[in-house]
């Protein structure tokens, strides 16, 4: 967890910002439901000044391999819809951070999610929930 926090800090907050109906966000979004993740929300952080991107988009997978097909989906679709290429990733068994710089998406087991409750650390950002 230092070692993505400390990844995160050291890198300059992005000059432009993000909207959510931004093709990037839509089309993490979709690669996040096409691989069946769950309870995904979406934490606008643009009115937070010492926020590291405009959105953190989480959700949560059932397994290692789940996060991993979710991971992988956001990096390609992005790739082949928005001609973009992460600027970070960051994985594990039970955690990958995808790093897009405006948009930092969390990829969670159910157990880790709830133990590093991104939600409440973050919780002056405006939370959606997306189906």
């Amino acid at each position: 967890m230092e070692k993505i926090i400390t990844a995160l800090k050291e890198r300059k907050k992005p000059a432009t910002r993000l909207a959510k109906n931004s093709k990037l966000f839509k089309t993490i979004l979709n690669a996040i439901t096409e691989k069946k993740g769950e309870n995904i929300v979406s934490l606008d952080l643009r009115k937070i000044d010492e926020a590291v991107s405009d959105f953190f988009i989480l959700c949560e997978a059932g397994s290692h391999i789940q996060i991993k097909a979710i991971s992988d989906n956001i990096e390609e679709s992005v790739r082949l819809e928005c001609g973009e290429k992460p600027y970070h990733i960051e994985s594990g068994p039970h955690w990958t951070l995808v790093d897009y710089v405006n948009i930092v998406v969390h990829i969670f087991d159910r157990e880790h999610r709830k133990f590093y409750n991104l939600e409440s650390l973050w919780a002056d950002g405006v939370r959606a929930e997306h189906k």
